[in-house]
């Protein structure tokens, strides 16, 4: 029973957070489509808000067959202590009867005085005495078992009650979700009569996106010969006749310090932990080569996770490092590379940069301001790599 209130409570949370996005999507959706120039962007946002709500129904079963599991265990037991009291009331009558029918003072005096001897007597006495004490604990267990019975009639009822809000609201949700996938509909036809013109679109899009992360690769590579310089520089300092090897001044791998080494076992050891890099937002590209949304034969490619999030919102570090490079990607994007041991975390798409290398931060921390650009969606790019090596950032950050 602990474990099944325990169940719901989570249930309930999750639900409740699942509300809170889906509300955060619609206020996101509403600024888009009133900038929108593209309607391909409003079809991305429309679709998480769809998986919300199907996350949402899936929440609200599942608390609902917890619930449906709660009342049969307590129908259960409700039928057990109807079984046992109408036990315990017929024991209790006949007890009643007998004590009727030997009710009167000189019954009981005969039936002590005509013991053959002390010993049967006092043994009478006894007898007599736990006979009204049992008939008394009977009377008592009749009611605490009486009262059970209105507790748990109470908790069905209430439960009933509950199951009956929960598959209304599921309906609700239902109804709101065909609704939802009808306009998602009606948008994929109106982008569908445009298509030469948003594949064309994409196409240069992706061709931005690769050349952003050639340069991004040359950022890491820049980072991680850096890094190893300076590693290389204290050695010397420490001890000026080591040799300096050629893995020293490496491009593609971080030569660790001991207390680097430390930051990278703790970066990795938070995997699947770490705080989004935004307050509010959901991804709107992953990570890697996947299908367009809409047209499937075009492959959109992506080094790390785009997430949307709303206007005026800031960029924050995933944990503690050292920021080692602040750049100018395009005439108006600009991007931080973080530093975690031989991990970097890369914040792309920013407006304004409240860091510069070198800087010491921490977990939660502004690094600076997203972009929101003419179509009115703010994105940020957010990449996660070892050395020069990428991982899917999803897999990295905690659950929603």
């Amino acid at each position: 029973m602990w474990s099944q209130s325990t169940q719901q409570e989570k249930l309930e949370e999750r639900k409740a957070q699942i509300q809170k996005e889906i509300r955060e999507n619609e206020a996101l959706l509403q600024t888009v489509k009133k900038k929108e120039k593209s309607a391909v962007n409003v079809f991305m946002i429309q679709t998480n808000k769809i998986k919300l709500k199907e996350k949402l129904i899936n929440t609200t079963e599942k608390q609902t067959k917890l619930l449906s599991n709660d009342m049969y265990i307590n129908q259960l037991k409700i039928n057990k202590l109807n079984r046992e009291l109408a036990v315990l009331k017929e024991d209790y009558a006949r007890m009643i009867v007998k004590s009727y029918k030997s009710r009167s003072e000189q019954s009981r005096a005969m039936f002590i005085l005509s013991s053959k001897s002390f010993l049967q007597a006092y043994k009478r006495v006894q007898y007599m005495k736990q006979y009204t004490n049992y008939r008394k604990l009977q009377g008592e267990e009749i009611q605490v078992k009486s009262n059970q019975l209105i507790v748990y009639n109470g908790k069905l009822n209430v439960q009933k009650t509950a199951k009956q809000k929960l598959i209304a609201e599921n309906e609700k949700e239902k109804l709101s979700l065909e609704k939802e996938k009808k306009e998602q509909e009606k948008l994929v036809k109106t982008i569908k009569k445009d298509k030469n013109k948003i594949a064309s679109e994409i196409k240069k899009k992706q061709m931005e996106a690769r050349a952003i992360d050639r340069q991004i690769d040359r950022l890491m590579r820049e980072a991680i010969a850096e890094a190893n310089r300076k590693a290389a520089a204290e050695n010397a300092k420490a001890n000026p006749t080591a040799v300096v090897s050629k893995k020293a001044v490496s491009s593609s791998r971080i030569v660790l310090t001991a207390e680097s080494k430390i930051l990278a076992d703790n970066f990795k050891a938070n995997k699947g932990k770490l705080p989004w890099p935004v307050e509010k937002g959901f991804v709107s590209l992953a990570y890697g080569d996947q299908p367009h949304p809409v047209f499937s034969t075009l492959t959109v490619h992506n080094s790390g996770i785009e997430i949307s999030t709303e206007s005026g919102a800031t960029a924050r570090a995933v944990f503690s490092g050292e920021v080692t490079q602040v750049q100018q990607v395009t005439p108006l994007k600009k991007a931080v590379l973080v530093r975690h041991g031989d991990f970097f975390t890369l914040y792309q798409n920013l407006s304004s940069v409240n860091v510069q290398p070198g800087d010491k931060v921490s977990a939660k921390e502004v690094l600076g301001k997203i972009r929101t650009d003419a179509d009115g969606r703010t994105v940020l790019k957010f990449v996660i790599s070892q050395n020069s090596t990428y991982f899917n950032p999803t897999s990295w950050l905690s659950g929603r």
